[in-house]
Formats: C-alpha cells, sequence, structure tokens
C-alpha cells in the first residue's frame, strides 16, 4: 500500500466511530470473527482500546490484523484503524490513488 493510499484511508476513518472495544479479556476468535465481518461489510472500521486492556493499541491493531488478514492503517492513542478490501461490498476505490 502506497502513502497515499494510506493518507486517503486515514481521512475517511477521522469521521469514524469505534465500532468494537478490546477490554481487560482475550482478542478471542469470536472477536476476530466478527471484526473479520465488519470489514466485509465497511472495509475502514476503527476500534477502541480500553484502558484497561492488557494490550496496547499497537499490540492489538498488529494480532487482530494479522488474524482478519486486514491491514493496520494508522493507530494514534488507544484507536487503531484497519482496512481489508471487501470482496462482495466494494464501496472504497485505493487502487487509483497509485
Amino acid at each position: 500500500m502506497t502513502g497515499k493510499q494510506r493518507a486517503y484511508l486515514r481521512s475517511l476513518a477521522t469521521s469514524l466511530q469505534p465500532i468494537f472495544q478490546v477490554g481487560k479479556g482475550e482478542i478471542t476468535d469470536e472477536m476476530t470473527t466478527q471484526i473479520g465481518n465488519a470489514l466485509e461489510a465497511r472495509e475502514l472500521i476503527k476500534v477502541k482500546v480500553l484502558d484497561n486492556s492488557a494490550y496496547s493499541a499497537r499490540e492489538a491493531a498488529d494480532i487482530i490484523s494479522e488474524a482478519t488478514e486486514s491491514e493496520v492503517i494508522t493507530v494514534i492513542g488507544t484507536k487503531f484503524v484497519l482496512y481489508k478490501e471487501s470482496q462482495k461490498h466494494k464501496k472504497i476505490d485505493i487502487k487509483s490513488m497509485v
């Protein structure tokens, strides 16, 4: 992914609200499955890591992105943004941003 594509996705993510939270529990298979389904439907999602979590935002982003085969776009404070191109519901065209 190029820098222009990443910058474009970051700009789209500024208006997003987090739809998942990583709390004090482990990152489970069920959670990663739900995040994967959300990525398929939306392509770009924001996740918040709560203060009581055992993970930092970077650690959680890396674990979840690996499990869902998505890309970490940005990690800022306690939030991170993931992107995965949808197979059925393409909404974001980043291929033209080369």
